[in-house]
């Protein structure tokens, strides 16, 4: 009777001193992960005059489709800090010494643990993909309202619409050009090259970023075939962009795809290229492996942090932590290329760093026990 009121007394104790770190690791990985993308997120401030407003959101669809990643990252963050300082503490020790064992001590983190592998399911299969499609939204959104987000002054810009376009000013205002050169392949049978005095995007503002076209004044088209060239003066000419409602929008990446998406676009495509199909399914069952992985990082930091030896639990977690991390995605990521290249079925490569870490947190385990 005791022993079952201390260990409920030690678990309450233990997941209470689990829970601030766990935030703590959150808000710490998702602002390391941010920061990876505060120079592009600049660019748009800075270079193209996107809205505060806008950046904000787009950094929460960012932050969105972090989380089935920084869930694992924080909870083995949170538990070999908490473990390694009740360690170095010596109450582990204490906690012995009234008859609970290594593995009543885990459940704390086991519960957590669980806690995030639901968390990370249902981000990971439904709203990371949303995340990120609501991001790639706005960077298409973005492209067709405003020309200076992907075309520069006094550069050849490639990525605009599958044109090469020159310009010698942007008005960031009105998005107007002046001189302007552009060569369209568009249609490689046909090449053009086009110049104008002035250019203008045109927005459908019926149907916001659903249709745009560059529309030119006073220049002239330059076709050149094998036997022909032709020349052709204009005063004024349009160049459609894009038009969601004609199908042709930017290609979605598996990232963007739910987990019934994926399931509904594999089986609508038998014929699918073999290297695409390896793409979804091994996206498909990342989710899961990833999801799970916070199971598995729970054993791990359990076993590492719950050495009774240990005397410097206080630094030292955050650096196990970090190789911990460090040292599955390294297995991860090789994995993810031998399922990628069909060296290995994907349901076999992804699941193969989580088994390893499962195997080597048992062992740890089962020693600790015994002690």
């Amino acid at each position: 009777m005791f022993k079952v009121l201390n260990a409920r007394l030690a678990n309450k104790y233990i997941f209470f001193e689990l829970l601030p770190v766990f935030i703590l690791g959150l808000i710490v990985f998702i602002f390391i992960l941010l920061m990876f993308q505060l120079l592009r997120l600049t660019e748009f401030v800075l270079a193209h005059g996107v809205g505060i407003e806008t950046v904000l959101k787009m950094m929460g669809f960012m932050t969105i489709s972090f989380v089935p990643v920084i869930l694992p990252m924080s909870l083995v963050f949170a538990v070999l800090l908490t473990y390694g300082r009740l360690s170095s503490d010596s109450e582990f020790i204490a906690f012995k010494s009234i008859g609970l064992n290594s593995l009543q001590l885990s459940v704390p983190a086991l519960i957590l643990a669980v806690i995030s592998t639901v968390g990370a399911l249902q981000t990971s299969h439904t709203l990371a993909p949303w995340g990120n499609r609501e991001f790639e939204s706005i960077i298409n959104k973005l492209k067709n309202m405003k020309a200076s987000v992907t075309i520069r002054a006094g550069v050849f810009s490639e990525g605009f619409f599958d044109l090469v376009v020159y310009t010698n000013e942007i008005d960031s205002e009105t998005g107007q050009l002046k001189k302007v050169f552009i060569y369209d392949e568009r249609n490689p049978d046909y090449p053009m090259t086009i110049i104008a005095k002035e250019g203008s995007l045109i927005q459908d503002t019926e149907v916001p970023a659903s249709k745009s076209l560059l529309r030119l004044i006073d220049g002239n088209i330059h076709r050149t075939t094998d036997a022909n060239y032709t020349k052709v003066d204009f005063k004024s000419y349009d160049i459609n962009l894009f038009d969601t409602g004609s199908g042709k929008k930017r290609k979605a990446t598996p990232l963007s795809f739910s987990s019934a998406d994926i399931h509904t676009y594999l089986a609508r495509n038998p014929n699918l290229a073999e290297k695409e199909r390896l793409k979804f399914t091994t996206e498909y069952h990342r989710r899961w492996a990833l999801s799970f992985v916070c199971l598995v990082f729970a054993f791990v930091g359990v076993a590492l942090g719950i050495q009774t030896n240990l005397r410097h639990g206080k630094g030292s977690g955050f650096v196990t932590a970090i190789f911990v991390v460090v040292f599955y995605w390294a297995f991860y990521i090789t994995g993810e290329s031998l399922a990628k290249s069909g060296a290995l079925p994907p349901v076999v490569a992804v699941w193969i760093p989580n088994v390893i870490f499962m195997i080597f947190a048992a062992y740890k385990l089962r020693k600790s026990y015994q002690t």
